[in-house]
């Protein structure tokens, strides 16, 4: 376990099925270096039954580095918690996720609906680890459930030593835009650091978001998906005020390749072309007929198939 460096102000939220170990590596290659990395979300249940399982898998060079669990029974969630503490910078407890399968578990978001359980799931993980102690969680249940200030009031009663928010409620799912008001309304309302999440996805959203809240800093999800330099940019942002441009295609197209090649090293050829179908289009969205060559690149079977394709964008790219 290692200690966060200097002041946090970046956090590199938990995606299912995207945060792996590999996209994880790439931020740091990527001199993305003082971004708390987040594993993806760790089911307490799961990891009790199998305990070394391959979702808690990392390297050294990823700290510091967050893992983030889930579940709503305390005592698994402190064991949780415990096994990871050794290997963590911080332990990230979700009460936000807002996927149909997890709430109706009574996990994630469901868990701002049931305050008093939330509590006694933050008493046990905070008695279980001496470690940093942060919370993920939305505005509410709904736009007549919204309550996260009181929310918010309890984690910090109950020790937690750092929030972050996503600005929409557990009905929107991901729809609509994130309200960062009511981001600063939180922030005027707790005294531990809160860090502002949703529809943040150029240094512009940061600048804005955080004059608007006050926020100690940002976490981004889906953000980073097909840009990898974004952490380093917005660690620049916050150092020095410099804003660094974005990738022009040919380095995103880069990173696709360093992306594809980790997968495949990582899980498999057959197995590695087929995960990275789903992040495609965020690194061909701003090229002409991206639709086309998307829908092209989904049935590809092969690390030389897609090669190819790639290849042939940067020609055309090169050529214009």
């Amino acid at each position: 376990m290692k200690e966060l460096r200097g002041k946090l102000r970046v956090i590199q939220a938990p995606l299912a099925g995207i945060s792996d170990i590999v996209y994880r590596r790439l931020i740091r290659e990527f001199e993305g270096k003082n971004t708390l990395l987040t594993t993806e979300m760790i089911s307490s249940e799961a990891i009790y039954q199998v305990p070394n399982s391959n979702i808690i898998k990392f390297e050294e060079s990823e700290y510091p580095l967050s893992f983030q669990i889930v579940g709503h029974k305390p005592h698994l969630m402190a064991h949780a918690a415990k096994l990871l503490e050794e290997r963590a910078t911080t332990i990230d407890i979700n009460c936000g996720c807002p996927v149909n399968k997890i709430v109706k578990s009574g996990d994630g978001s469901f868990l701002m609906r049931n305050i008093p359980l939330a509590k006694e799931i933050i008493k046990a993980v905070r008695k279980a680890i001496s470690i940093p102690l942060s919370v993920k969680f939305r505005l509410g249940w709904s736009n007549d459930e919204k309550n996260y200030i009181e929310f918010a009031r309890m984690l910090e009663g109950e020790g937690v030593d750092f929030i972050t928010m996503h600005a929409r409620t557990r009905a929107q799912m991901y729809s609509g835009s994130a309200d960062w008001n009511e981001i600063k309304k939180l922030k005027e309302a707790v005294k531990i650091p809160v860090f502002a999440n949703g529809d943040i996805k150029t240094i512009d959203d940061v600048k804005k978001c955080v004059e608007l809240t006050g926020c100690d800093g940002v976490s981004i999800g889906r953000g980073f998906i097909g840009d990898f330099s974004f952490p380093k940019r917005i660690e620049t942002f916050f150092e020095t005020g410099e804003v660094i441009k974005e990738p022009d295609l040919f380095e995103k197209i880069e990173m696709l390749k360093k992306h594809l090649e980790g997968e495949i090293q990582y899980r498999g050829e057959v197995n590695g072309v087929k995960f990275m179908r789903k992040f495609y289009p965020f690194y061909i969205s701003s090229i002409k007929n991206a639709s086309k060559i998307r829908s092209k690149l989904v049935l590809l079977n092969s690390y030389s198939e897609v090669l190819k394709v790639l290849d042939d964008i940067l020609c055309l790219y090169a050529s214009n």
